[in-house]
């Protein structure tokens, strides 16, 4: 006799709070890297071309580091639980890696050019990140039920929007409202950049300890009472080399994202890596040598507020997610947010006004908030309950190989065919983004079939 599964029970909106609350901590961190990590590392010498070949560091990083966790937390059971001690021990290293990133200029510079210093911590910062990310969407997949998953998911990109507005506009608040000095000697890093990094850190290890001891996990017993018919299956999936069984055998629904993530996060490497040289030179008409003049460290500032733009745009868009997608789809939703940012980042090349750029980002908004939602809600319907960290780790091969093909040509791109000028990897990234789009319309979206993105 076939035992019946019980239900997971409904939690209330401040215990799904609670457990996505940590990634506040994850993107204000994430924010302060994606609006400054160009400008660092231009201030230690990096060219425009080879910035895109630094920013490697986060797809690659993320692409081994995240399958691997995913694996281990979907297999050990510790005091903290399955998923939390991940989460923690990712916020302590991506701490101290933000402490030092800005200080590069002045550590082992002797021995080490300070872009190399800089590099290194930017790639520690990476892998830190996506320890505590990666488990974040498995926690979430987790403790909800299919009915919750859609509110889960868009709770946690409300939390990543008020993290990633307030790491985007602290720089800029800091020098423009404290009085801290917003440009730097040569090979130095601005005071407000500084100290908005130090703040980072003491914000991420808040945030994330508060999810860490405020949430509890299901056990191996629990989770076997909502899954009973997946006992065996578990016992069949052990050992590490089935992570790559795993990735042959993923679900269809998974490979179909696949091509829509590639266009979308093509697209978001682009925009973080050349919006600040763009911006500098196609708004502020700035020659491309130039990156320490006071214009420019009001470009890069401004830059750090779009951001935090796109981003509130985001965490306001994703509380209508849920109700969006229960009355057009989910998959049409995803396709309409993907298109609005597509033209939002092709409009940035029709713009000489800093002001108006304002707009643009509001688009970008709009994509970034279903990004972080919509593709995650839809995938959690599809894959097997005991093997959700590990699937959710390899949906991370979507979101890091695009980055990385992005990577070794987008800087080769700018300068062999846009004559340096990033301006061009903006409007390409609005293409990508409207081909997202379009491929996000032939996904097959099993758990539209049955209603369950409530």
């Amino acid at each position: 006799m076939t035992k019946q599964p019980i239900k997971k029970p409904i939690l209330s909106f401040w215990q799904i709070w609670n457990m996505s609350f940590g990634f506040l901590g994850i993107q204000f961190g994430f924010a302060l890297q994606n609006g400054n990590a160009s400008r660092i590392l231009q201030a230690y010498g990096a060219d425009i071309e080879h910035l895109s070949l630094f920013w490697l560091a986060a797809p690659l990083t993320g692409m081994i580091v995240q399958p691997l966790v995913g694996h281990y937390s979907d297999r050990s059971w510790t005091r903290l639980g399955r998923r939390r001690p991940y989460i923690l021990a990712g916020a302590l290293f991506a701490a101290i890696a933000l402490i030092l990133m800005p200080n590069a200029g002045q550590l082992f510079t002797t021995a080490i050019p300070p872009l190399m210093i800089g590099a290194g911590m930017l790639m520690v910062m990476d892998a830190s990140f996506n320890v505590a990310m990666e488990p974040f969407r498995a926690l979430v997949a987790d403790n909800l039920s299919s009915e919750q998953r859609s509110l889960g998911f868009s709770i946690q990109t409300c939390l990543i929007g008020i993290g990633a507005v307030l790491g985007s506009a602290l720089p800029y608040l800091l020098a423009e409202y404290i009085g801290m000095e917003k440009t730097g000697t040569e090979g130095h890093i601005p005071e407000n950049v500084i100290f908005s990094f130090y703040t980072g850190a003491a914000i991420m290890l808040l945030a994330l300890g508060w999810t860490v001891f405020r949430t509890r996990e299901y056990t191996d017993d629990q989770l076997s009472g909502f899954y009973p018919d997946a006992i065996k299956e578990k016992e069949r999936t052990k050992g590490l080399k089935n992570i790559l069984k795993d990735f042959v055998a993923m679900p269809t629904a998974m490979k179909q994202l696949g091509l829509v993530q590639f266009f979308s996060w093509f697209a978001l490497f682009s925009m973080w890596v050349f919006s600040t040289p763009a911006i500098a030179q196609h708004v502020y008409r700035l020659e491309a040598s130039d990156t320490s003049s006071v214009i420019y460290a009001d470009a890069a500032n401004w830059v750090g507020v779009l951001f935090g733009i796109y981003n509130g745009v985001s965490a306001l868009f994703a509380l209508s997610l849920p109700v969006i997608a229960r009355k057009i789809g989910r998959k049409l939703t995803h396709a309409i947010s993907l298109m609005v940012g597509g033209i939002g980042l092709i409009s940035i090349f029709f713009i000489n006004d800093p002001d108006l750029l304002v707009f643009s980002m509001i688009g970008v908004g709009f994509a970034w908030g279903s990004i972080l939602a919509m593709p995650y809600a839809i995938l959690a319907d599809t894959i097997p309950p005991y093997k959700m960290g590990v699937y959710m780790g390899l949906f991370n091969f979507f979101i890091t190989f695009p980055q990385i093909v992005n990577g070794f040509l987008g800087g080769w791109i700018v300068k062999q065919y846009f004559e340096g000028q990033a301006i061009y990897a903006i409007v390409l990234a609005g293409i990508a983004m409207l081909v997202a789009a379009v491929s996000v319309l032939f996904v097959r979206d099993e758990g539209a079939q049955t209603k369950l993105y409530r």
